[in-house]
C-alpha cells in the first residue's frame, strides 16, 4: 500500500465481508488541527478500518478564507506521516543549540540517524509493521511502561495471597488484639466476643 497522505475511505464493495466499522472517541483529547489523535485516525483508516471522518483536522488542512472551501494538502500530511517535522526540528535545533540537540537526540546520534535518514527510518518501520504486525516479544522484554517482567511476578504473588481463607469478624478482632498486645500498645477490650 502506498502511503501518500491522500484522502482514503474504505468502501463496502457488496461482495464478501463488509469492512470493520469504528467510531472515533477522542475522550478528553484536544481536537486541534494536526493533533496526534488524528494521526492515529489516518493510520487506522489507511489500514482498512471504516471510520467516518473528513480531512479538516489532518495536518495540511488549510482554513479557508470567507466563503471558500477547506483545502487539504496531501504532501504536507505525508511529510508528517514520514517524520518530516521531526527532521526539520532536528536541523533547527542542531543549528541553534548543538548542546540541546545532543541531549534531545542522543539515541538518534548513537544509532547514526541524521535528519536526512528520518524519512527512510519511518518508511522502513511502516514496511516492517506490514510484513509482520504481530511480532512476539521475548519473555524478558518489557513493554513501554516497563511492567511486563515485573508485573508477571506480582500477579502470581497476588493470586497466592488472595486465595487464603476468609476470616470471620472475631478472628480479625483477635488478630488485631494480639498484634497490639505484642507491640506493647493498649489493646481495645474485646467487646465483640
Amino acid at each position: 500500500m502506498l502511503v501518500d497522505g491522500k484522502e482514503f475511505h474504505v468502501k463496502d464493495d457488496g461482495e464478501g465481508m463488509a469492512p470493520f466499522r469504528a467510531l472515533l472517541d477522542v475522550g478528553l483529547a484536544r481536537t486541534t488541527t494536526g493533533a496526534r489523535i488524528f494521526g492515529a485516525l489516518k493510520g487506522a483508516a489507511d489500514g482498512g478500518i471504516d471510520i467516518p471522518h473528513n480531512m479538516r483536522r489532518f495536518p495540511g488542512s488549510i482554513r479557508p478564507e470567507e466563503g471558500k472551501k477547506w483545502e487539504y494538502d496531501a504532501k504536507a500530511h505525508r511529510k508528517y506521516i514520514f517524520g518530516g517535522h521531526v527532521a526539520d526540528y532536528m536541523r533547527t535545533l542542531n543549528e541553534s543549540d548543538p548542546e540541546a540537540f545532543k541531549r534531545q537526540f542522543s539515541r538518534f546520534i548513537a544509532a547514526g540517524i541524521t535528519a536526512d535518514k528520518v524519512e527512510k527510518l519511518y518508511a522502513a518501520t511502516h514496511a516492517a509493521i506490514r510484513r509482520n504486525p504481530n511480532v512476539a516479544r521475548a519473555a524478558t522484554e518489557r513493554g513501554y511502561f516497563l511492567t511486563k517482567a515485573a508485573g508477571a511476578k506480582k500477579s502470581e504473588e497476588h493470586h497466592k495471597s488472595s486465595n487464603r481463607k476468609k476470616m470471620t469478624a472475631s478472628q480479625r478482632f483477635d488478630r488485631i488484639y494480639h498484634k497490639l498486645k505484642a507491640a506493647d500498645k493498649q489493646p481495645v477490650p474485646q467487646i465483640l466476643q
